[in-house]
């Protein structure tokens, strides 16, 4: 089964964290302590699968996460491994109607938030006593967020559970007796050398009231690499953007203020290649489904060295390697930075680099429409009349799909498809904004 499972993922291998996670998880509550992209998630997705029945029908399997991306990252995840098994995932900001639809003939898997977990619980629109395996990801954020109490009413319901695995980021100094853990094998992998990432870190030195003038040319700089730009507060966050339109560059922007639509729609341009720049606060440093990002860019240094790993966890991850740029003012000393850190020079002449070869296809239908990514492939490629390598990543949502496509091709697509129908249905079709 895990070898097909990797093969559905195309990963060629397991590396020994998620080897000693899934054998632990085999036969024991775990805890799963490993730094930021080093794959927990495939370490607890292996083991769930295996403890899943195709004969018995119901929520099977539960995960709780601290955050709506994560949920949709999870989601991903097991619907690429093709198990054959439903899963659903549900969130603060989705419709409810949707989620009581999906629970009419419920999934063996079901990921949420808390809040929105124990809204149906309470309201009775599924039955908890099916579930056998449990899985809290990224716990000690989910009790950053304020969500025990939701987690600890939760868990009280689940009568039936077996199995349990709490992963985490971070070493907490206990775990909270409501998780109902017994007896953890613990699988800590977070000093070990062969899970550490690949990561080159480097300061740039600026005056404080150059910081906006640095940032750009460093983004000069690296040209054509995809990066996170972190800030501290939402401001920052605009006032970059605002800077990067005026300079002619797209990007993405990511922060708590935006509303839930529109932080999703970033960050689907910046997993498909419309985007190589995300502007973003700390909301962005765990969870979320961007991988391999060349750089780290901390605008504003992170109040202390635990989120500056978790900041630069979202490069050199896995297998892969990544620079993380420090933008440091010359009294600026923090504790957790190395005196040896390199010195980055930056060119006295900025050269804008050129937007991506991609932009993103809008189309106003999706799954419960009946739409999968094999129509879109064949309305693209016939009557788009795309070729195979001018089409990228398709992600098809609820009553929404996204494509990738050319950016010098998508103009014409779009006027060649102002009059077709998909499954028999017009729909909306336009460059997405």
């Amino acid at each position: 089964m895990t070898e097909k499972v990797l093969k559905n993922l195309k990963i060629a291998s397991l590396n020994e964290m998620q080897r000693v996670a899934i054998d632990a998880a085999a036969n024991k509550d775990t805890i799963i302590l490993s730094p930021t992209g080093s794959g927990k998630t495939i370490a607890f997705l292996i083991p769930l699968l295996k403890r899943l029945d195709d004969s018995k029908q119901g929520v099977q399997a539960m995960i709780l996460v601290p955050s709506r991306e994560l949920a949709m990252q999870i989601e991903q995840v097991f619907k690429a491994m093709v198990t054959g098994f439903k899963v659903n995932c549900f969130y603060g900001g989705h419709p409810v109607r949707t989620e009581k639809n999906n629970l009419t003939q419920a999934p063996a898997v079901l990921i949420g938030t808390p809040g929105r977990i124990a809204y149906h619980i309470r309201h009775e629109n599924f039955n908890p006593d099916d579930i056998h395996t449990l899985v809290l990801d990224e716990f000690d954020k989910a009790l950053e967020f304020g969500f025990e109490e939701d987690m600890s009413f939760i868990i009280s319901r689940l009568k039936n559970v077996q199995r349990r695995i709490l992963t985490s980021a971070t070493k907490m100094e206990s775990i909270p007796l409501f998780t109902g853990l017994v007896k953890p094998l613990e699988v800590n992998f977070l000093k070990d050398n062969n899970s550490l990432p690949n990561l080159k870190i480097r300061s740039v030195i600026s005056e404080a009231a150059d910081k906006l003038e640095t940032l750009f040319s460093l983004i000069c700089k690296i040209g054509k690499g995809s990066a996170l730009v972190f800030c501290n507060h939402r401001e920052a966050v605009d006032r970059i953007s605002a800077l990067l339109w005026d300079m002619g560059l797209d990007h993405g922007v990511f922060h708590g203020g935006m509303e839930q639509e529109d932080r999703e729609k970033a960050l689907l341009k910046f997993r498909n290649g419309s985007y190589r720049l995300l502007i973003t606060t700390d909301l962005a440093s765990r969870g979320l489904d961007i991988p391999e990002i060349d750089y780290v860019i901390h605008y504003q240094l992170p109040h202390n060295e635990e989120a500056f790993l978790h900041r630069n966890g979202r490069t050199a991850r896995m297998h892969s390697s990544g620079t993380a740029y420090v933008i440091l003012t010359e009294s600026e000393n923090p504790s957790f930075l190395s005196d040896k850190i390199e010195v980055e020079v930056l060119a006295e002449k900025d050269v804008v680099p050129a937007n991506t070869d991609w932009a993103t296809l809008y189309l106003g239908a999706g799954r419960k429409d009946k739409i999968n990514k094999i129509d879109i492939v064949g309305l693209l490629m016939k009557k788009g009349k795309l070729d195979k390598d001018e089409l990228g990543l398709i992600e098809v949502q609820d009553f929404s799909s996204y494509a990738a496509v050319k950016r010098n091709k998508i103009d014409a697509v779009v006027r060649l498809l102002k009059m077709e129908k998909i499954k028999n249905k017009k729909i909306k079709i336009e460059v997405s904004r």
